[in-house]
């Protein structure tokens, strides 16, 4: 289930960046043609955070829970007629590696907060992890999406989708309920996710023709790559 409603006039939603936080410049990447999307998935620890991931770049579901330090993971797309490599870290969400998080939200582009619908206290947490973020970086119209995993356990449920939606509002943010089980809305929270990162980077009334160019030519590129790989694969 998703939501991509903006903020509505009283969102109470306002975090004060630290004394020493300071913009960081992310500038594009690009590999193999494609241009890099930093991605940071954030989240409590069992709420689904590396099975949602495996599922959108392996369509496989992980059925049992090993407390993640740290995995990264590339995965190409076509998103919106556009090619695209997007760079997903998967991070803890034990307390004794929170020291860490501070790198992640730096390097990062995009993030994907994830909470369980099962579980209330990782939806409260939800907030924390982006104060975290504004804490670590001073600009305000950072890409982000607000992920309830866990969609397909109903009997299970603790947090409605109206609460979801609610918190979304306040972050100003898309929301999804997801089911990495069942592959509900997977793509779309990452797929939200460039498509924030794209609208930052491209000007008002840019050029369509430079739009459909870049499409052409970042389309070629993830073709070449596949058919190289697919050769190099089955070669003797």
């Amino acid at each position: 289930m998703s939501v991509n409603e903006p903020p509505s006039a009283d969102d109470n939603f306002v975090v004060a960046p630290l004394i020493n936080s300071i913009p960081i410049p992310t500038q594009p990447t690009t590999r193999g043609g494609l241009r890099v999307y930093k991605i940071v998935v954030l989240g409590d620890g069992g709420v689904g955070k590396s099975a949602v991931t495996l599922q959108f770049v392996s369509h496989s579901f992980l059925d049992y829970h090993d407390p993640t330090i740290e995995d990264s993971y590339q995965q190409q797309a076509v998103i919106d007629g556009e090619a695209a490599l997007l760079d997903i870290l998967d991070t803890a969400g034990q307390v004794e590696f929170t020291a860490m998080r501070d790198q992640y939200m730096r390097c990062g582009e995009g993030f994907m907060i994830c909470y369980s619908v099962t579980d209330r206290h990782s939806f409260q947490e939800a907030i924390e992890y982006r104060k975290l973020i504004s804490r670590v970086r001073a600009q305000e119209d950072i890409p982000l999406v607000l992920v309830g995993n866990k969609f397909d356990l109903q009997h299970q449920r603790k947090v409605t989708t109206e609460e979801g939606k609610a918190l979304a509002r306040q972050l100003g943010c898309p929301f999804y309920e997801t089911s990495a089980a069942l592959r509900h809305f997977v793509d779309d929270a990452f797929h939200s996710l460039v498509r924030q990162i794209r609208a930052k980077e491209r000007p008002q009334g840019a050029s369509r023709k430079h739009s459909r160019w870049w499409r052409l030519r970042s389309i070629f590129a993830f073709v070449f790559r596949r058919r190289h790989r697919h050769a190099d694969h089955y070669s003797p």
